[in-house]
């Protein structure tokens, strides 16, 4: 059985930095203590001068597989996910074909094992079509129901009203939105295209897929939820306006059974509307990109607790195809590597405290998922941690992207803080720059 022990760390915890030792025996953490001496057999991390965060839980990513592999898979953008600290990932179900069956989902599962450097849970997709198969569906076999209520690909768009209050009324799991108004969006579309033809200029997104659209999408699925009892996540919110429809929550045990939640995500914490300009359709996403007001906006309430959870959204495509005019360029950005630097970028600017990030990023995210024995360092929990240097600075360029589509919106950041080292279920998985070995997360368990 493997052993591990860690020296002379500033664990980041439970809200308070405190400097520890953690020994580690096969996947789980066994000991956190003091001036621990080595046994037999042990390695020895000496991490005197570095933090140990708990592994970032990224709770929306799109590792486009199956069918869409061009762009990403499970094994590639997971192991990108590891070098960027995150130790477990909730994946989406709009892929080819779309998680909407339990067989389906179950097979994403097959595909995962012995390939996932993270552990790992998927959504199942909700369409007009299968509430029966979301009733029937057991809560420990998926994350979550997923919800387009916004544009999406196929038939995943939900906007039967009576299949959106019957999955509202009987999912067995949390629900988590996309909340997006579409004839609103299409309407706005029409409007700029008689403008501008197929060159809309890309910070017109920003107008297209509008606040007006969101708010809308918000607040029905936030109505729907109060009447039906149900349990809402709504993902990547982007304006101030939404915002007021969220209690503050401060204590994280009420998360679980909390009827409304938000997500905020880092590309719209990081950027706003004027890096348009130089970033274009690298920076196109659905829901866009918004204000600068919108932006402070969304740090503010990751601050008092308005906002839950923080994640990526992660979703990549070919470089090729975001080169294209507006309505050929696909939506969305690669994220998983750059989340946690970006973060602690913040953090070096007075935005975040590092005890917020952890919260965010981990403590919360287990506790709205119900995940059993992650998103803490705590003495019987899984050993998910990662080892970051808040003074070493690295510069995001080609030969350091790990993403199959081989590009990042961050090219040419330098980032004040690196992840030195990843540990997931007690095993090194990135340390010193490289991955150190075969792929081991699990699938995701609940307390449910």
């Amino acid at each position: 059985m493997q052993r591990l022990l860690i020296k002379n760390a500033t664990l980041v915890n439970e809200n308070q930095c405190r400097i520890a030792d953690v020994r580690i025996v096969g996947e789980r953490i066994e000991v956190i203590g003091q001036s621990l001496s080595a046994q037999t057999g042990e390695q020895i991390i000496d991490a005197s001068g570095l933090h140990l965060f708990p592994g970032v839980i990224d709770d929306q990513v799109h590792f486009r597989e199956p069918g869409l592999t061009h762009k990403g898979n499970i094994q590639s953008e997971s192991r990108a996910a590891v070098a960027g600290g995150i130790t477990s990932f909730m994946e989406m179900p709009n892929v080819n074909p779309q998680t909407t069956t339990l067989d389906a989902l179950e097979e994403k599962y097959q595909r995962a094992a012995g390939r996932a450097f993270a552990n790992h849970s998927f959504y199942l997709g909700a369409t007009n079509d299968n509430l029966e198969v979301i009733k029937s569906l057991d809560p420990n076999a998926a994350c979550g129901v997923k919800i387009f209520m916004g544009a999406s690909t196929g038939n995943m768009l939900v906007d039967d009203e009576a299949v959106l209050t019957g999955i509202f009324a009987n999912s067995p799991v949390l629900i988590a939105t996309h909340c997006e108004n579409t004839p609103m969006i299409q309407q706005l579309e029409t409007q700029y295209k008689a403008q501008y033809g197929e060159n809309i200029p890309m910070q017109m997104h920003a107008e297209i897929r509008s606040r007006e659209a969101c708010y809308q999408s918000s607040s029905t699925a936030i109505a729907l939820a109060k009447k039906n009892g149900a349990r809402l996540h709504v993902l990547h919110l982007t304006t101030a306006e939404e915002l007021n429809q969220f209690p503050a929550i401060t204590d994280l045990s009420q998360l679980a059974q909390a009827t409304v939640t938000a997500e905020a995500c880092v590309h719209h914490l990081w950027f706003n509307k004027d890096d348009y300009a130089t970033l274009g359709a690298q920076i196109k996403c659905n829901p866009s990109i918004k204000l600068r007001s919108d932006q402070l906006a969304l740090q503010q309430a990751v601050n008092d607790d308005r906002i839950a959870v923080i994640a990526t959204d992660h979703a990549p495509h070919t470089w090729s195809e975001k080169q294209n005019s507006y309505f050929n360029a696909p939506s969305g950005l690669p994220l998983v590597q750059h989340m946690l630097p970006a973060l602690l970028e913040l953090y070096h600017q007075g935005v975040f405290t590092l005890e917020r990030i952890v919260r965010k990023t981990a403590h919360a995210v287990a506790e709205r998922y119900q995940l059993k024995d992650r998103g803490y360092i705590r003495e019987g929990y899984f050993a998910d941690l990662t080892l970051v240097d808040l003074n070493q600075s690295v510069t995001v360029n080609p030969d350091n992207i790990l993403y199959h589509c081989g590009w990042s919106p961050f090219n040419g950041q330098s980032f004040r803080s690196a992840v030195t080292t990843t540990l997931v279920n007690g095993q090194l998985v990135w340390h010193q720059g490289a991955i150190q070995s075969q792929a081991n997360g699990q699938r995701l368990t609940f307390n449910r």
